[in-house]
């Protein structure tokens, strides 16, 4: 036994350099004729060599373009299109900040349009500012069953308007603005669903508190909150999210675990999918990729599209939703991205809204403020005091709020003095701060000693200023200053440049109501800081003005210029 194997492996050992000839003739002869054969088809379409071209796209559409991919490309060519399914975040910072000299797509396309404005403030200036969009996808308030069903349906739509009706009813999430175009078209329909209210601006900014606290990164963050989901924060009932995203789930969901779609009325910025062809494309690289884009804007590539839940890029649906109750077959107008300083004022009033702040109220409690608000049958102090009443219960609880009275010889010779000493709203709110806040009323006299106060009243804020914290001095009047023995204007606007500390901003905001008020003189006092002053002839209209001065509280340099 032993003597034949080993005459056998003699006989393999003798035989493998033919064996290995044998093998290597076979690979060379299949390598000629694939050769031959790729050589062939190159001829025969013309080609000698293919061009790649890179196209970046939302992670949620990058399929669907992948398919059209496949194809050959209208007006013919040796192209390869690699799309890659990239975060549409991520590919903005890395056109505004290349590391380490990473390649770049020849082609972009972000969910949104907000995303290039976005890369262009990020000094990516040579990004184009539109592109072309190649599908959409609504901005929806997804609803579970229970939500739904609690706000009537199926029996009749949801709106926006329902849900933010229902208050503490509806745990309510929001994917952070900052961070999600979604965020900006909730916003912008928080914004819409509100403006019906007795006073808008103060329902819009109650609406956005009650949405700050379950804010998320991201949508997966917020899906990742359904109920039954393993989540430490607690169920939602209702977030904002695109219609694509709400299909997508509930093709995966069991029953009992579908979303309902709830369509903003009037319409918000859908999700606009722009197709960009970048600066780093050039020659066949650019000319592929606008090849491309005419393959996109076909109807062929509308079944890829349809497939994966979008919609055409004119909001009409791509398929037959009828059998379909939780989303709409209706075409939904699409509505443009704001501009971008649009954009910066809408998510200015969102961080008003969400950070804390160190606040010292400077109110006028002089003669002038017994006078009648015509119509209104209140002081024009009982308006101003209404309004600060409201606009206190609207901030968060952690911020710090003090209030100082002013007119002429309060405590002596001082024409000021501290009412309410600064702490947190929860504690004055618990501790009886409103009523002392209505008292003021019934007792304004005396002239209006606005310089020497003001001047007092930023002095002790410098000295009490707060890291962390959005730090303001707020001055209310309805006149102008007539101390004759006080500070001067250009001795008020001297000692307050004095006090100025880029690292430690300190801003005057100034509010100034009724036909009394000297406008210029509130403006400069509230510029020597960086601040800004908001004025009206109209004591009734207190309300709005105070509501956009909190708007812009949170402005603070250098992110906020004037």
């Amino acid at each position: 036994m032993g003597r034949h194997s080993s005459s056998t492996a003699s006989r393999i050992r003798a035989q493998s350099p033919v064996v290995l000839l044998a093998v290597l003739l076979v690979l060379s002869v299949v390598a000629w004729l694939s050769y031959d054969f790729i050589r062939d088809q190159l001829r025969s379409s013309g080609c000698e060599s293919t061009t790649n071209v890179t196209v970046a796209a939302a992670p949620e559409i990058a399929p669907a373009l992948g398919q059209v991919a496949r194809e050959p490309l209208p007006g013919g060519g040796c192209y390869k299109i690699d799309v890659v399914a990239r975060e549409s975040s991520s590919v903005a910072e890395s056109l505004a900040i290349s590391a380490n000299g990473e390649a770049q797509p020849d082609a972009w396309v972000p969910d949104s349009t907000v995303w290039l404005q976005r890369a262009r403030g990020k000094t990516a200036r040579d990004v184009p500012e539109v592109g072309t969009s190649v599908a959409s996808s609504p901005v929806v308030l997804a609803l579970t069953d229970d939500t739904a069903s609690q706000l009537g349906w199926p029996d009749k739509p949801v709106t926006w308007s329902d849900v933010l009706a229902a208050g503490d009813k509806v745990a309510v999430g929001m994917a952070d603005p900052t961070q999600s175009p979604v965020g900006v078209s909730a916003l912008l329909a928080t914004r819409a669903a509100t403006a019906s209210a007795s006073d808008p601006a103060a329902a819009n900014i109650g609406a956005l508190r009650r949405l700050s606290p379950n804010t998320e990164n991201t949508g997966e963050d917020l899906f990742a909150r359904l109920p039954g989901a393993p989540s430490a924060d607690g169920p939602l009932g209702a977030f904002p999210t695109s219609e694509n995203e709400v299909l997508r789930h509930n093709v995966k969901a069991a029953p009992g675990s579908q979303l309902v779609a709830a369509y903003a009325v009037p319409g918000v910025p859908p999700l606009d999918y722009p197709y960009v062809v970048l600066p780093s494309a050039t020659g066949d690289r650019r000319v592929g990729a606008e090849r491309f884009l005419a393959a996109l804007l076909e109807s062929p590539a509308g079944q890829a599209l349809s497939d994966a839940g979008f919609r055409a890029r004119d909001g009409k649906a791509l398929r037959d939703r009828s059998h379909d109750k939780r989303t709409t077959a209706q075409q939904v107008i699409p509505v443009p991205v704001p501009s971008v300083a649009e954009l910066d004022q809408l998510l200015n009033g969102w961080a008003g809204v969400n950070y804390s702040a160190r606040i010292q109220v400077l109110l006028d409690v002089s003669g002038s403020m017994n006078g009648q608000v015509p119509g209104a049958g209140v002081t024009r102090m009982a308006a101003t005091l209404r309004a600060a009443e409201l606009g206190i219960r609207l901030m968060k609880e952690s911020t710090k709020i003090g209030l100082w009275e002013f007119s002429t010889d309060m405590a002596g010779e001082q024409d000021y003095r501290e009412t309410i000493p600064v702490a947190p709203i929860g504690e004055q709110l618990r501790g009886g701060m409103l009523d002392r806040l209505r008292a003021i009323a019934a007792k304004p006299n005396g002239n209006t000693a606005l310089y020497d106060s003001t001047l007092a009243i930023y002095r002790a804020a410098r000295q009490a200023w707060e890291p962390g914290r959005i730090n303001l001095v707020i001055v209310m009047t309805d006149g102008k200053d007539d101390n004759a023995h006080g500070l001067t204007r250009p001795d008020l606007l001297a000692e307050l440049a004095k006090l100025q500390d880029p690292r430690r901003p300190l801003q005057i905001i100034g509010i100034g109501l009724g036909p009394d008020i000297d406008v210029t003189e509130l403006n400069q006092i509230a510029a020597a800081t960086g601040g800004q002053a908001y004025t009206t002839n109209d004591p009734a209209r207190i309300s709005d003005v105070f509501y956009a001065a909190l708007s812009r509280m949170v402005c603070q340099p250098p992110a906020c210029k004037k």
